[in-house]
C-alpha cells in the first residue's frame, strides 16, 4: 500500500467492506497489514471516494484520511524514514474507523508503517496477534504473486501458508487483489488452485477484488453469507 492511495475510491470500497465483514462476523479485531511501499510519481490515488457507493460515514472517513495524510505530511515522513511517527499517525487514523461506524471491533496495525520488502517477508509476517477471531487484512500494492516475477508489491502463496500456521480456524485472511487483465472469476479460480491448505471465497467491484481465506470451510461459509448480504446493498459481485 502506498500512502498516496489513502482516501481514494478503492479505499472507500476497502473500508466499507472490511467494516461490514468484521462487524457482521462479530469479531473483535480488524488487523491491518499495510505492506507499505514508497509513493511513486503517478497520479494514482486521486479518485473520489464517492465513486464507490459506500455508507456516508465511510466517505467521511476516507475524506479524513486524505486530509490528514496531507496535513501530517505522511508521505514525506515515510520517505525520510520517520516510521515510528507515521505508524503512530496511521494507528490513530485507523482507530477512527470502528468509532465512526459505531462498531464493536478494534482496528490495529500489524507492523505499523514498516516498509515492506522482499527480503523482510519472513520477519514481517511473524508474530501475528493470537486473537482467536480476527480479520487479518493484507493490503499489497497489486495482490497475489503473478505466474512469473514478483516483487514487494505482491503477497506470496508461501506468505499465506505462514500466516495460516499462526492464526486460528475461526480467523479470516483478506487479500487485496488489483485487476490483472483477466476476469476476476478466472483470476480467483487460478488463485484458489494455488492455495494449498485453505478454503477461499471472493468479492469484487470495478478493478478491485478481495479474496477471503481460512483454514476452515465453516468459517469461509460464514464469509460467503456476509458477502452475499453485502452484495444486496452494494454494487459488488461475489464468487463462491
Amino acid at each position: 500500500m502506498k500512502l498516496q492511495y489513502l482516501g481514494d475510491s478503492r479505499d472507500s470500497f476497502k473500508w466499507d467492506y472490511h467494516d461490514y465483514l468484521t462487524a457482521s462476523l462479530d469479531y473483535p479485531i480488524l488487523n491491518v497489514a499495510f505492506m507499505m511501499t514508497p509513493d511513486d510519481n503517478t497520479n494514482h490515488g486521486t479518485t473520489n471516494p464517492r465513486n464507490f457507493s459506500a455508507r456516508e460515514n465511510i466517505i467521511a472517513f476516507c475524506d479524513k484520511l486524505k486530509t490528514e495524510k496531507d496535513r501530517l505530511n505522511l508521505s514525506d515522513k515515510f520517505k525520510q524514514g520517520h516510521i515510528t511517527e507515521v505508524s503512530s499517525d496511521l494507528t490513530h487514523l485507523m482507530q477512527q474507523l470502528p468509532k465512526k461506524m459505531q462498531s464493536n471491533y478494534s482496528a490495529v496495525l500489524h507492523r505499523g508503517a514498516e516498509q515492506f520488502k522482499n527480503k523482510n517477508r519472513e520477519k514481517y509476517f511473524f508474530d501475528i496477534t493470537r486473537e482467536n477471531k480476527q480479520v487479518y487484512f493484507l493490503d499489497p500494492d497489486n495482490g497475489f504473486q503473478p505466474e512469473k516475477k514478483y516483487s514487494a508489491k505482491h503477497v506470496l502463496y508461501s506468505d499465506i501458508e505462514s500466516i495460516l500456521q499462526q492464526i486460528s480456524e475461526q480467523s479470516v485472511i483478506s487479500v487485496f487483489q488489483y485487476f490483472r487483465r483477466i476476469s476476476f472469476v478466472s483470476d480467483f479460480a487460478r488463485i484458489r488452485q494455488r492455495l494449498i491448505s485453505s478454503h477461499a471465497t471472493a468479492i469484487y467491484w470495478h478493478s478491485l477484488m478481495f479474496v477471503a481465506i481460512s483454514k476452515s470451510e465453516e468459517t469461509i461459509d460464514k464469509v460467503r453469507s456476509v458477502n452475499q448480504a453485502y452484495s444486496q446493498v452494494r454494487p459488488v459481485k461475489t464468487i463462491q
